[in-house]
């Protein structure tokens, strides 16, 4: 930087010349006119507006010039500075605006667009029937009890009064965990959750159990080999098989209606003495398939009815094995499929629908209140 001249005799500064400031200034706006984009423009201002930039090192020698010389040359180089900064604002405000609408385009949302293109999953109505079943019980005063799904041999079996040589146990009927020496079993129906139950408290007793159980069935219209159950359990003085007759009654009229159809047919189980079948008369044809060869019916099999589950008093036998005094003591239990009850509540034809794991067959059924 040069030194103060003292006298009026004019120095001549190169870069203060008019000539040299107008050429920074419009080197300056050609720059900031060319910058394609802000990243651009960035250098630019760097390179024309900087600290080091030449419109900024001529600012730094006015001070070199007299006194009378230095307002014509600040004039001169404030305008040319100011220039530049007005000349780069503009650019960054055209620049920016270039970048929103690209930004807009290219990030457009079609808001017409379905909005749940991920599709949403949907609770198995198995799980809400089952759910529906507990809360019906437990407004009668039952309790829900539970119970493991590998159960050993003497609970599913001995203590049900199943003989050793039943044909339940037999491979054909019973999923084995290892071997049959191995005494574990998939539980074939949840019994044993009532066994586990007599034998851990004291009557009166009143509890459903609901679960999963295994059985090497064929997967048909109306057969599962893994299907849910419900059974129930009542223990106490005086139950006789009205009780049960009043008891199932309810259930059927709170899950099909007030209309529903049923019937109890006799049978036997080894664990219930006297027993019985409960059938529900068919959801699909109403009976009017029996005998008519031109309406045949799958899901009933063109027999009218529909088995819903079993149960009859509990076998003094039974009592005994779990301590409890068959000579004061009398209960019921009784055992119904869910899906079944779910088949029949809405109507549905093919068991095997609800093992496909098919949400558009789930979504339908929604919650169950």
């Amino acid at each position: 930087m040069s030194a103060p001249n003292k006298s009026y005799d004019p120095v001549q500064v190169t870069t203060l010349n008019a000539e040299e400031v107008d050429r920074a200034r419009d080197a300056a706006l050609a720059s900031i006119a060319a910058a394609a984009d802000l990243e651009t423009l960035k250098r630019v201002r760097l390179d024309h507006a900087g600290d080091r930039s030449p419109l900024a090192l001529a600012n730094r020698e006015i001070g070199a010039l007299p006194p009378a010389a230095r307002a014509e040359a600040g004039k001169r180089v404030g305008s040319a500075r100011r220039a530049v900064s007005d000349a780069l604002a503009a650019r960054q405000g055209e620049l920016e605006q270039a970048r929103d609408e690209q930004v807009l385009v290219e990030e457009a949302v079609d808001v017409t667009l379905p909005w749940d293109r991920s599709p949403r999953g949907a609770r198995h109505p198995l799980t809400t029937i089952q759910e529906r079943v507990a809360d019906l019980f437990v407004a009668m005063g039952y309790e829900v009890v539970e119970g493991p799904e590998v159960e050993a041999e003497w609970f599913n079996f001995d203590a049900l009064n199943l003989g050793p040589d039943h044909p339940a146990r037999s491979m054909q009927d019973t999923f084995w965990v290892g071997s049959p020496d191995a005494g574990l079993v998939l539980r074939t129906q949840t019994s044993p959750v009532q066994i586990r139950t007599m034998m851990r408290r004291d009557p009166p007793i009143y509890v459903i159990a609901p679960g999963r159980v295994f059985r090497t069935d064929e997967l048909d219209a109306t057969h599962t080999p893994v299907f849910s159950q419900v059974e129930g359990l009542v223990v106490d003085e005086g139950i006789t098989m009205a009780h049960l007759r009043g008891t199932l009654t309810h259930f059927a009229t709170e899950m099909f209606g007030a209309d529903v159809v049923t019937r109890m047919r006799p049978s036997y189980f080894p664990f219930t003495e006297p027993s019985a079948e409960m059938d529900l008369r068919c959801w699909v044809c109403h009976g009017e398939s029996v005998g008519n060869p031109e309406r045949p019916c799958r899901t009933c099999s063109s027999e009218g009815w529909i088995e819903w589950g079993g149960c009859g008093m509990v076998n003094p036998r039974v009592l005994t094995a779990c301590g409890v005094d068959p000579e004061r003591y009398s209960g019921f239990a009784f055992g119904m499929g869910l899906e079944r009850t779910l088949m029949s509540r809405y109507g549905a034809e093919d068991m095997r629908d609800m093992v496909e794991g098919d949400v558009r067959f789930a979504l339908p059924f929604g919650m169950e209140l």
